[in-house]
């Protein structure tokens, strides 16, 4: 769903994002300087009541997941007034301007598997699902113990 839109206007990059609940008319998204790989591409500013620039979010490139590989920037706008963060993505090029797309975070799945380095719990036991070896045999009672659980764990 589209919530917005940005434009080039006298060289800068000028826009505004509505919602049924939230209206920004005053949006500037400022190019960010950086030899950092992880830093964002553009600053969100939006313009306070004391009419000042102030940063409300930030967007990264990202490139679409399905076969036609298209360049997108995505990124939260994020504010003490705001009732949680708002996940967008922009679409289109600095010269023709950009319209904005609202992007509804995927709930997590609490029973996919765990991801961790090397495929395990990352302290040498457990089988790489989350949950580490069973303490339980075949027939249900304890096999073995390990001894790192019993040991006593001081109060500092």
């Amino acid at each position: 769903m589209n919530i917005g839109e940005f434009a080039a206007v006298n060289g800068r990059l000028l826009g505004s994002i509505a919602t049924r609940t939230i209206d920004l008319p005053q949006l500037g998204l400022r190019k960010v300087e950086s030899a950092n790989d992880r830093a964002p591409l553009y600053e969100i500013l939006a313009l306070n009541v004391g009419n000042r620039w102030v940063q409300i979010g930030a967007l990264w490139e990202a490139v679409a997941k399905h076969t036609t590989g298209e360049v997108f920037l995505q990124g939260t706008i994020d504010d003490p007034s705001l009732s949680e963060p708002l996940p967008i993505a922009l679409f289109g090029a600095e010269q023709e301007g950009f319209r904005v797309a609202w992007r509804r975070p995927q709930p997590r799945d609490a029973f996919a598997p765990v991801s961790r380095a090397n495929g395990a719990r990352g302290d040498g036991h457990g089988s790489g699902d989350g949950f580490g070896d069973s303490t339980a045999g075949a027939d249900g009672a304890l096999a073995e113990t390990r001894a790192d659980l019993e040991d006593e764990i001081p109060f500092a």
